[in-house]
């Protein structure tokens, strides 16, 4: 499973010129999942997720976590995370999982966020072509890939 994570000052998804996910201070996750992924990937990354410290004390440093700023996360997902581009210049997007298992994985995702969070998870709509609105605050931008463990 793989997530880029944006630290935002507002974020939001529209599909069919409807907004149906928005946050402002947080964290936008991107998430692209692949066959191997499972509950175990998904608990790790959730667990960074909510406990970066990617927000700034009252010194300046980021030196707390989206929980400790009473930040929001809005997840999306994002197949093309786990694009090949070893050949030709038109991505494969083989690696990423089927819908079939894909979307029990983000859903169970969505709810181990909020479990951790301590507070409903604001989301996109699966396969639904979406308009992603954000601020990038900083910019912060930090990829991580659960199979590497960083």
């Amino acid at each position: 499973m793989r997530v880029v994570i944006q630290r935002v000052s507002a974020a939001s998804v529209t599909v069919d010129a409807a907004i149906i996910g928005q946050i402002r201070k947080g964290l936008m996750v991107l998430v692209g999942i692949v066959n191997e992924d499972d509950k175990t990937d998904i608990e790790w990354l959730s667990n960074k997720i909510v406990n970066m410290r990617i927000f700034e004390d009252e010194q300046g440093v980021m030196n707390k976590s989206v929980m400790e700023v009473g930040g929001g996360i809005l997840l999306v997902s994002q197949f093309t995370l786990h694009a090949s581009t070893k050949k030709g210049n038109r991505p494969s997007y083989i690696a990423a999982a089927k819908p079939e298992l894909s979307i029990p994985l983000y859903e169970q995702m969505i709810q181990q966020l909020a479990l951790d969070l301590g507070a409903p998870i604001q989301t996109g709509k699966f396969g639904a072509d979406m308009k992603v609105a954000l601020i990038n605050d900083g910019p912060v931008t930090i990829s991580l890939d659960s199979k590497n463990k960083e």
